[in-house]
Parts: structure tokens; C-alpha cells; sequence
């Protein structure tokens, strides 16, 4: 849940300090590509932290070296989170994050179909999680220079 807040609150930040007249972020582009690099970073950091064993945990039986695919797709989403500022990586980048949440949906429905946790409280139920990578994904998309429009 951490990595929406940070999305929506970033976003919103990012747009505040672009009406207060820095221009850099006087654009709903650029805003929401900040915010999806730190949604990004946010959700990598609990790939390392406290919070590692419960990602661990969320990885559905039958996936092999469960404690690789966390660290993996950790490393992706800081890639990731690079790669979404950097104009000549951009496109691929946006790609790569769609697909990279795509594959890791199977870990959220088996958590929240499983109901388990992450740092002592509950993940979110099944519809509200779906919900929410269907945000993820929306906001990488829209972070993508296929959808910049300038003005």
C-alpha cells in the first residue's frame, strides 16, 4: 500500500510545485513520471528491508528459488524507476515495468487469496490489490513518451 500512497502523494506534490512556477514539473508528463520512479523505488526497498521475508512468502508455491525472484525484481524496479526519466530509455522502460507487473500479479493474488502479510498487517483483499496493479500499471503507461502531450 506504501508504494500508491507514495504514487498519488508524489503526483500530487510534483503538480503543486509545478503550479508554484518550477517549471520542470509544470507538466502532468513529467509529474507522473517522477511519481511512478518513486512508487518504483518505494516498493524496491521492501525487496532488502524488514519486509523481504514477507515478499519472500508472497511468491506462489511451485516458483523455484523464491528468495532470487524477490531480489530480481527488485533490482528491475529500480531499473525501472531510471529508466522512466531517461528519454532515450523511457520507451522500453514503460514497456519492461508493464510487463514486469503483469508477471508479478500471480504474488498478489496468492497473498491476498492467502491472506497474508506484509509488516504485521494484512494485504489487501483480492479485488482492492487488482485494483490497485491496474493503477500501477495506468500510471506507467501514462509515464510513457507515447502519451506525453505537450501544453
Amino acid at each position: 500500500m506504501v508504494p500508491f500512497i507514495a504514487l498519488i502523494l508524489s503526483f500530487l506534490l510534483f503538480r503543486v510545485v509545478g503550479f508554484l512556477g518550477v517549471t520542470y514539473w509544470n507538466d502532468w508528463h513529467t509529474s507522473i513520471q517522477w511519481a511512478v520512479s518513486i512508487m518504483l523505488l518505494m516498493g524496491a526497498s521492501a525487496h532488502w528491508g524488514r519486509r523481504r521475508s514477507d515478499l519472500v512468502r508472497m511468491v506462489p508455491p511451485g516458483f523455484p528459488q523464491k528468495e532470487w525472484i524477490v531480489t530480481v525484481t527488485g533490482i528491475l524496479e529500480i531499473a525501472g524507476a531510471i529508466g522512466i526519466l531517461l528519454p532515450v530509455f523511457s520507451p522500453a522502460a514503460s514497456v519492461c515495468l508493464v510487463l514486469l507487473l503483469i508477471a508479478m500479479l500471480p504474488a498478489n493474488i496468492y497473498a491476498a487469496r492467502n491472506k497474508l502479510t506484509t509488516g504485521g498487517k494484512p494485504v489487501p483483499k483480492l479485488p482492492v490489490r487488482i485494483g490497485i496493479q491496474i493503477i500501477f500499471i495506468t500510471a506507467v503507461l501514462l509515464a510513457s513518451p507515447v502519451f506525453y502531450l505537450p501544453g
